[in-house]
């Protein structure tokens, strides 16, 4: 029997080069032997809502845009029982978690990675009653992926995150913060924290890829606590750039839970999205959470695509 394809495409991610080339990857997807429905979307949220409502009517659910679209599909396939195998054509600018699984850029490649791939069972990071697919994270540069505009992105690329980032160096914020994990409580002001399941955030690698794992269970913390001088500011942001964290105000673990206590409202964002400003967040991990193509080195048509229909059959 034919599979069913649900093609998700946000035509406005990046530099909307994804809708130049729609029709050679649906082409790739029915020469493959899937059934294709697709679906552009019109309003934030849109991508969950849909899965939400639809997901248990697809083996397979393909989405193509930025990281906020991947959070999206992932947030949808987390509130059905149906869990369909996941493909993501990353079309946005900077696609942190795309880098995090070596997949392809050029968009035609990504859609042959979704065809003769492998499936891969990653967690995903719950943060209160939400998701979260690479990062959740509070304090200086945070507010850059959000607050960039689109122009911006689609002219200078990752630049314009820099350029963005460098305006927040004018106006620190910090936090003082209760912060409990595997049975032990750090207090302290802190200037920025990243809890992940990813080795690069903005663009730019966050600690050593042999340190992270995608899907065991745990979720990597980084936190940068208030530096004493303008010095020691300099030589802590320095240190994340080379990912040296053998800094004095660096915290680094890993962890399968975590909860964040202040007194003040914190601004944290959800894969360069807006999360809200709260007072106490709670964040775990749910391992093995759902299933998406990534890269093999064998490529082997009549095998690989044997290797989608048995995990589509089980899910």
């Amino acid at each position: 029997m034919q599979k069913e394809l649900l093609f998700l495409v946000n035509p406005k991610a990046g530099k909307a080069e994804i809708k130049n080339n729609l029709m050679d990857i649906i082409d790739h997807f029915v020469k493959n032997e899937w059934k294709v429905a697709v679906r552009t979307t019109q309003y934030s949220g849109e991508v969950s809502d849909i899965i939400r409502e639809d997901a248990c009517n697809y083996q397979m659910i393909v989405c193509a845009g930025g990281d906020g679209t991947l959070n999206e599909a992932v947030g949808g396939l987390m509130q059905t029982d149906c869990k369909p195998l996941l493909g993501y054509i990353p079309a946005g600018t900077t696609n942190d978690f795309a880098v995090s699984l070596d997949l392809p850029r050029e968009v035609h490649h990504a859609a042959e990675t979704i065809m003769n791939g492998k499936p891969f069972s990653c967690d995903a990071g719950r943060f209160n009653d939400r998701h979260f697919v690479y990062v959740a994270a509070f304090g200086i540069f945070t507010e850059v992926s959000y607050s960039t505009p689109q122009p911006s992105k689609n002219m200078l690329g990752r630049a314009a995150y820099i350029l963005e980032g460098i305006k927040s160096l004018t106006d620190i914020k910090t936090y003082q913060l209760t912060i409990e994990h595997n049975g032990e409580t750090i207090t302290g002001e802190f200037l920025f924290g990243m809890v992940s399941n990813s080795i690069s955030v903005g663009g730019f690698k966050m600690g050593k890829p042999e340190d992270v794992s995608m899907n065991d269970g745990l979720l990597e913390v980084l936190l940068v606590k208030k530096p004493r001088n303008l010095a020691e500011l300099q030589s802590t942001i320095a240190s994340l750039l080379r990912n040296d964290l053998n800094n004095p105000c660096l915290y680094t673990f890993h962890t399968s839970d975590l909860r964040v206590f202040s007194s003040e409202d914190v601004s944290w964002t959800l894969d360069g999205e807006f999360g809200g400003n709260l007072r106490d967040v709670q964040i775990d991990v749910i391992p093995q959470a759902y299933t998406i193509m990534v890269p093999s080195r064998e490529v082997n048509r009549a095998k690989s695509f044997d290797e989608i229909s048995l995990v589509a059959e089980k899910l």
